[in-house]
């Protein structure tokens, strides 16, 4: 009897001394990975100490340890802005985001616009008005064009009076009797047959008209000639 519980106790003193030495064994384990990483760090810190002193070698000349503190003063004053700087970016990468997609649908509607206006013939137009553009370059000067830009608002007040819509009825009148006109001199006219025209109602009318244009284009180039004597008196007047 006795012997059994002693073997009992034997059997349990084995599993406690089993179960020691597997937390012994961990625990070597444990330090040998702790050992390991102790090694790889040293490695690498030695690696990035002697790199550093390679790098610093090379700029010694032009850093001093002031600097680096400045640098690290201003930073550390800076840190509110630096702080906005990086939401800023932050929301500029969000916006940058947003109209990555809206850029996207505009850019294929942009695409389909051209490809429209190209079936159209748009850009071949435009291909030709440069020839157009090539032959005012060419055949004008640039004192034709300092006089052109000196007299563009006669230029432009002359054509606005020829687009008034009395002046193009009056155009399109002329016009018209001029594509009616049949109008074939074969024979001498005598003087009397011109007096017999000049009585005609209708060749009283029309000279009357012409006298009445030249009576007034007369009246206009004497105000004109007028004024301008006006304003060379006034200029010499005013140099004096």
């Amino acid at each position: 009897m006795e012997n059994k519980e002693l073997q009992l106790q034997l059997e349990e003193i084995n599993k406690k001394l089993n179960v020691i030495m597997e937390e012994i064994e961990l625990q070597r384990k444990h330090r040998q990975e702790m050992q390991d990483l102790k090694d790889d760090l040293m490695r690498v810190a030695k690696d990035v100490y002697l790199t550093s002193l390679d790098e610093l070698e090379q700029v010694h000349d032009y850093l001093k340890t002031g600097d680096i503190m400045h640098l690290f003063k201003k930073l550390l004053r800076n840190v509110n802005n630096l702080t906005k700087l990086f939401e800023q970016l932050e929301n500029l990468r969000d916006f940058a985001k947003d109209f990555g997609l809206i850029s996207k649908g505009m850019s294929i509607d942009l695409m389909n616009k051209l490809d429209e206006l190209d079936r159209k013939g748009y850009f071949a137009f435009l291909k030709e008005t440069q020839k157009i553009f090539d032959n005012i370059v060419t055949s004008f000067t640039v004192d034709d064009v300092k006089a052109l830009g000196d007299n563009i608002v006669t230029i432009l007040n002359t054509i606005k009076n020829l687009t008034q819509p009395d002046m193009l009825h009056a155009v399109n009148n002329a016009l018209n009797v001029y594509k009616k006109l049949d109008i074939e001199v074969k024979e001498d006219i005598s003087i009397l047959k011109l007096v017999k025209e000049l009585n005609h109602p209708e060749t009283k009318k029309a000279l009357y008209f012409a006298l009445q244009f030249l009576k007034s284009l007369s009246a206009i180039n004497s105000n004109g000639n007028s004024v301008n004597k006006q304003e060379k008196i006034i200029s010499t007047n005013t140099n004096k």
